[in-house]
């Protein structure tokens, strides 16, 4: 938005204009000087209203406490006078002494930053200090959300066809079939998302780039950050890169990059069946349990309420036939909470009466389907980085030993068939990837705080104790089962994150939280 109609727009709907400056080299720390247009950016904020990608994000960014904006970044940073990207910013602006921007993601990869922080400040949130002292700052990583280019392989037909489609059929016939669709779903995205180019900018070593000019665009010098999940990744990649940029850096749930790609995936169903196991003792005292009133048959029974879904799928209620993997997914959606586990409960229970809608529903929210029939690009985007950040998997041997790993680690999501050994999507991705396994090299990063979580299903514990080790930071342990801890309503641990993003006070060796009394 031109200065002039900038200054309008404020009269009328609160825009204000974040000036990097044009004396701004200390800002740009040690960025070339090729890129000095992009740290030298104007942010013209407005109202958020045209940066929402779903319905939850309508409603959300009608609040006029938020103000929006976009970002300028080079598609390519080896050609950084070619093609730009457009980043989604969003921003609530500090009520009180403010210390400077708090940028916040919330994972995926594929998940909405700028979703976060509504959320984050939601009514009956528990109050922190943070929204005094900061500008929260939620962005949309490139490809996905309101930034673009936007990562998109499938359309909403697509979508349906492929959560019907189970790929079980271990012949080489079937395996050829399944490796066909694959690579049509590879071609489909660079396609549909804007070619070749767009796909190999979306890893995570270009968002952390990006991270580092949106810094510079907020006007701070050095980054104050929440990363949970996957946003840990982008946290530690930041901190590799710019270890001179960083004030305070809060990693949440994390993923170890040190471990390999297929020892992640192992990890994680690992981590899903201890929370699959802890639900089913919670759940096995109570009256009519679906999984049954001893909890060591759990997987047993959950494995014969749900393999017959491969051949036959569950009816709902509105019309929409439940497959197995909805089944299996809709599950492994509810146990990233404990708070989830009467709903799941409520779910299995429907479905030994044959009624699969409910868990369907639960399905949804991990597949990004809204009441509406529309999908948001979320799973699309994180097979998209997935592909670019990790190594990948081009034998079939190597193929089907992972899924024979897999099947041990979760029993309770083994359909109980012959192992596939097809290679997935990534194997025909039309660009090569650019991360690997490596333990940080943090040379001059300030302490950082890494919180990880006993039972956290999607992002194991010993991430946590791993990551914290390789930046020479400090660890918060959380006794519970849940994925990550940060603001969500625990005093314990709310009050350290919030006293070291303050006061930049670390917790001591040994710190732990409890689930509140």
């Amino acid at each position: 938005m031109p200065a002039v109609l900038c200054a309008v727009a404020a009269l009328l709907a609160g825009c204000s204009r974040t000036v990097a400056g044009d004396a701004s080299p200390d800002l740009r720390g040690s960025a070339p000087v090729e890129l000095a247009r992009f740290y030298d950016q104007v942010l013209s904020w407005g109202p958020c209203a045209g940066f929402a990608t779903t319905p939850g994000d309508r409603k959300a960014f009608a609040d006029r406490s938020f103000d929006c904006a976009r970002l300028e970044v080079p598609l390519d940073y080896a050609e950084p006078a070619g093609t730009t990207a457009s980043i989604g910013v969003l921003r609530q602006k500090a009520t009180g002494a403010r210390i400077g921007s708090l940028v916040v993601n919330p994972g995926g990869p594929g998940a909405s930053g700028m979703s976060a922080v509504p959320a984050i400040v939601a009514p009956g949130a528990r109050a922190t200090p943070l929204p005094s002292r900061f500008d929260l700052v939620g962005f949309d990583p490139r490809g996905v959300g309101a930034s673009t280019p936007t990562i998109d392989c499938l359309d909403d037909a697509d979508w349906t066809a492929k959560r019907a489609d189970l790929d079980v059929d271990p012949s080489p016939a079937g395996v050829a079939q399944t490796e066909a669709e694959n690579r049509r779903y590879a071609q489909r995205c660079a396609q549909r998302s804007g070619g070749p180019g767009v796909l190999a900018g979306v890893g995570t070593r270009d968002v952390a780039r990006d991270l580092d000019i949106l810094r510079a665009a907020l006007g701070d010098h050095r980054l104050t950050y929440l990363g949970y999940s996957y946003g840990t990744r982008i946290g530690s990649t930041y901190a590799e890169a710019f270890p001179q940029n960083v004030r305070a850096m809060v990693l949440d749930g994390a993923v170890d990059p040190a471990q390999t790609a297929a020892d992640q995936l192992v990890a994680q169903y690992e981590g899903f069946q201890r929370a699959f196991d802890a639900y089913a003792a919670d759940c096995a005292p109570r009256p009519g349990c679906p999984v049954g009133a001893d909890a060591a048959q759990a997987t047993a029974r959950f494995q014969a309420l749900v393999r017959p879904l491969v051949d036959e799928p569950a009816r709902t209620r509105d019309g929409r036939a439940m497959s197995y993997s909805d089944a299996v997914t809709g599950v492994v959606q509810a146990l990233y909470s404990a708070e989830a586990w009467p709903t799941l409960t409520e779910a299995l229970s429907n479905l030994t009466a044959g009624d699969g809608t409910l868990l369907d529903r639960i399905a949804d929210l991990y597949y990004g389907r809204g009441d509406d029939g529309r999908y948001d690009n979320t799973n699309e985007a994180l097979l998209a980085v997935h592909c670019v950040d990790d190594e990948r998997v081009t034998d079939r041997a190597a193929a089907a030993d992972l899924a024979r790993r897999v099947e041990v680690a979760a029993p309770f999501a083994d359909d109980g068939r012959a192992v596939v050994a097809a290679l997935d999507p990534c194997a025909f991705w039309p660009v090569p990837p650019t991360g690997r396994p490596h333990v940080p090299e943090v040379t001059g990063l300030p302490p950082t705080l890494t919180v990880s979580v006993t039972g956290d299903p999607a992002t194991p514990y010993q991430a946590g104790v791993d990551l914290a080790k390789g930046l020479n930071g400090s660890l918060l342990t959380v006794r519970a089962t849940q994925h990550t801890a940060s603001l969500q309503g625990n005093p314990c641990v709310d009050d350290i994150v919030s006293g070291y993003l303050v006061e930049l006070t670390t917790p001591p060796t040994g710190a732990t939280c409890d689930p509140p009394a």
